[in-house]
């Protein structure tokens, strides 16, 4: 017969909820990105090029913040004006990305394609992190519930 073992059970590792809130992020935004990357050369020929990019914007959007509430901050917040918000923090960082190339093109007329891919990345990871802090303190977050005012207060306790 052997001793029952005396170590303490151990619980699994988990992630801290702002890092599995990021990793969850990540991986729904990047999996829209890619999705929205074939439609958008699926619709190449169909469409003029502006015309498919806006509208396999707007649609990856619209998609990517479902994603984020369902999945990536698990709100019960949704609706139109979440949209908006959402699609606000989209606007700014395709604007910080914009500025960061600008920049570039500024300081150097004609940069090797390293050199733009590595300012390119490097704006869309900080626009990303931007983008899910003010998703995430923003758009996203929990309402405290409203407080019953005084008078309805009085009326329930009245009626009792």
């Amino acid at each position: 017969m052997t001793a029952p073992s005396h170590r303490p059970h151990r619980q699994p590792l988990s992630a801290h909820p702002l890092v599995a809130a990021f990793v969850r992020f990540v991986v729904c935004g990047g999996g829209v990105g890619v999705a929205s990357s074939g439609v958008l050369v699926l619709l190449n020929g169909h469409l003029p090029l502006m015309v498919a990019n806006a509208l396999v914007t707007v649609v990856s959007t619209v998609l990517a913040t479902e994603l984020h509430r369902r999945v990536s901050f698990r709100s019960g917040r949704g609706g139109w004006g979440v949209h908006l918000q959402s699609g606000l923090t989209a606007a700014v960082s395709y604007a910080f990305t914009t500025g960061a190339l600008f920049a570039l093109y500024a300081l150097d007329s004609t940069p090797s394609a390293p050199a733009e891919q590595t300012v390119y990345l490097s704006a869309s990871a900080l626009a990303g992190v931007g983008r899910f802090a003010l998703l995430r303190i923003v758009v996203f977050a929990e309402r405290p519930a409203a407080k019953p005012s005084a008078l309805g207060r009085s009326a329930v306790t009245m009626a009792a």
